[in-house]
């Protein structure tokens, strides 16, 4: 049986990390560290409480997404939302922010069927705000304003509108107030007030020591109405854009050349769903998504784990094939022949020691199987290993008592979710879409620490 639904989140502020053995730096570890229900609802399909009171929650949810502050504070917008009275999803616009208490609704609509306010480009004001939309990407510069771009909104169109939130106000700082606009590339490598990417979602970004933003790929507008993969890489300086890498046509494939070693012809092919990390040297890192790999083949799941170091891009890891399976290995213990399988919808952090964290999403277990993950898994620069979750698909999450860690506790499998980093370098992790007997959306937020 279930537990009756908490709407009110008593939050224990964890003062004493955890005793278990660490698994977050040494190559020997063997013992994971555990897992935290911290909010939200244990049953599946939750709607939103909107109401400014205690009991006031975002309702379930994936392709959000999600943004850190310089106090801590988490912050989530739109996506794929349960909506009560329609009783199916929809695309949204509510921006809720987490203060480790309550959640509180910031801005944006309680409703579905919302429109953008666009305002004046450049110019803030309280009636601003973005259209619903899911599968943007978003970022938060050193000066802690939020940045959202992209996305897919209602009616399936892509935008390429990119807006900064101050914490107090929205602006439409940059692309069309319309859907499916094609991407202006200018000469590749040179900056220019023209330059734009087009319409997409999907996509991954970085946000580099410099606040420069960095975009790759998703899916976007070809300009005959279809939406195909993209592999362009791009950088936002603040003014202007600059394409980077990458084509400006749909549907390459991969370049590979050799595995370790950069090259001038090496690229990621054209894809969707991956995930992004940067180290502290601004390396660049991708992995997986949906795309082709090495040919035109077929178009799947991929395990390919890049780095670009600013100039070329390097294969560092995993096959240059499609739906390759997961090698788990043992639990907690780096091996060269480990390797997460094929995936799409994962999230990811990176800890203190540059260390990529991954977890989730939609793709191959150990056995082949496809279907939504819960594993979560490392890479220290050389050797994957798996930490914590199941090497099979389609695993229930166990919840045990809020606000209490324990080794047996674990989100379900999922994918689409959204995951933050905070001041202390703890992983959270917020909803998706997974399975609780049948497809569903999630409200719970998860907290895992790492050291």
């Amino acid at each position: 049986m279930r537990r009756v639904i908490q709407y009110l989140t008593v939050f224990t502020v964890l003062s004493v990390l955890l005793t278990v053995v660490s698994c977050g730096g040494g190559s020997g570890d063997s013992t994971p560290l555990m897992w935290t229900w911290m909010s939200g609802s244990d049953t599946p399909d939750q709607v939103a409480v909107y109401s400014p009171s205690v009991f006031a929650i975002p309702g379930g949810r994936y392709g959000s997404v999600s943004w850190m502050d310089n106090a801590g504070n988490l912050w989530l917008f739109g996506g794929y939302v349960r909506h009560g009275s329609l009783g199916y999803n929809y695309h949204f616009n509510d921006l809720w922010r987490f203060d480790g208490t309550y959640w509180t609704w910031m801005s944006g609509s309680d409703g579905a069927f919302a429109s953008a306010s666009y305002g004046t480009m450049g110019i803030p004001h309280a009636s601003n705000v973005p259209g619903p939309r899911v599968n943007a990407i978003s970022w938060t510069d050193s000066s802690g304003n939020f940045w959202l771009f992209g996305g897919s909104g209602v009616g399936g169109g892509d935008f390429n509108d990119l807006w900064k939130f101050d914490g107090t106000y929205w602006t439409w700082m940059s692309g069309s107030n319309t859907v499916q606009q094609l991407g202006v590339y200018g000469t590749l490598g040179v900056p220019d007030a023209s330059n734009m990417p087009g319409g997409r979602s999907y996509s991954v970004s970085w946000i580099d020591s410099a606040d420069n933003l960095w975009l790759f790929g998703g899916l976007g507008p070809d300009g005959t109405g279809l939406s195909i993969r993209l592999n362009d890489l791009w950088k936002f300086d603040g003014t202007d854009w600059t394409w980077m890498s990458g084509s400006n046509a749909f549907d390459q494939i991969c370049f590979y050349g050799t595995k370790g070693s950069p090259g001038a012809s090496n690229a990621p092919g054209g894809r969707v769903g991956s995930v992004s990390w940067i180290d502290s040297a601004d390396n660049l890192w991708l992995f997986g998504g949906s795309g082709h790999a090495g040919t035109t083949a077929n178009r799947n799941s991929l395990n390919d784990l890049w780095k670009f170091d600013g100039t070329d891009w390097t294969w560092i890891s995993g096959g240059d094939t499609v739906t390759n399976p997961g090698i788990y290995g043992t639990l907690g213990v780096p091996n060269a022949s480990n390797v997460p399988g094929a995936r799409t919808g994962s999230v990811s952090w990176i800890d203190s020691a540059d260390n990529l964290w991954l977890f989730g999403g939609s793709g191959r277990d150990g056995s082949g199987l496809s279907g939504r993950l819960n594993d979560l898994w490392r890479f220290d620069g050389t050797n994957w290993t798996w930490m914590s979750g199941s090497d099979t698909v389609a695993s229930p999450g166990v919840y045990g008592t809020m606000g209490s860690p324990a080794a047996s506790n674990v989100p379900g499998a999922r994918t689409y979710s959204v995951s933050w980093i905070d001041s202390a370098g703890n992983f959270w992790l917020f909803g998706g879409v997974g399975y609780d007997g049948t497809l569903t959306e999630f409200n719970d937020l998860w907290k895992y620490v790492p050291q």
